[in-house]
């Protein structure tokens, strides 16, 4: 079963739409690193900002997302998500792995890192700075999808497998990094 990662989707429904095409039937569950709606006083209004039919797709995905609160989402956001997007930090278990997910704003990559070496995490899921990547760090694989709708490099979706992390460019599917689990 893989799971998919994306992040700062900041309420495309254009973006989305490209992300529903990796929605395979060995997905099991879709993690938002956050800032799903609203795309800030910085931001540009992303292409197909509509963010009331982004929470309606979302909603209906026959799937489980978990989100990581983002710095852009509000408490109100909560009222038209069926998801829970109200705390700023998740854990997933999968094929064994510990995989934590936040956004990204309230700490440094190498705090995360060190975070995540205290709480013997395998995986680091972030977003925030719209920058994707794909990196092993001593025993931690640090993964930011980027922003999907407002990339700063290209829109990226990541894919955790049992037995691989891929980083993809989200408009012409090429993988730009993949790292082997090895087990």
């Amino acid at each position: 079963m893989n799971i998919i990662v994306i992040s700062d989707t900041h309420g495309s429904l254009d973006a989305w739409d490209k992300v529903e095409r990796y929605i395979k039937s060995d997905t099991c569950c879709v993690i938002h690193a956050g800032d799903i709606y609203y795309f800030g006083p910085r931001n540009p209004v992303p292409d197909g900002h509509a963010p009331g039919s982004l929470a309606e797709k979302i909603n209906n995905l026959k799937l489980p997302v978990i989100c990581a609160k983002g710095n852009c989402d509000s408490d109100v956001d909560q009222l038209v998500s069926k998801f829970p997007l109200c705390d700023p930090f998740a854990f997933i278990f999968h094929y064994g792995r510990k995989i934590f997910v936040t956004h990204g704003h309230r700490y440094e990559k190498e705090k995360l890192v060190e975070l995540g070496k205290s709480w013997a995490v395998d995986i680091i899921v972030t977003g925030h700075t719209h920058f994707a990547c794909l990196e092993k760090i001593d025993d931690i694989i640090f993964l930011n999808p980027g922003s999907c709708a407002l990339p700063k490099n290209f829109p990226g979706i990541g894919l955790i497998s049992d037995n691989f992390i891929e980083l993809h460019n989200l408009v012409d599917g090429s993988i730009v990094k993949k790292i082997d689990l090895g087990d």
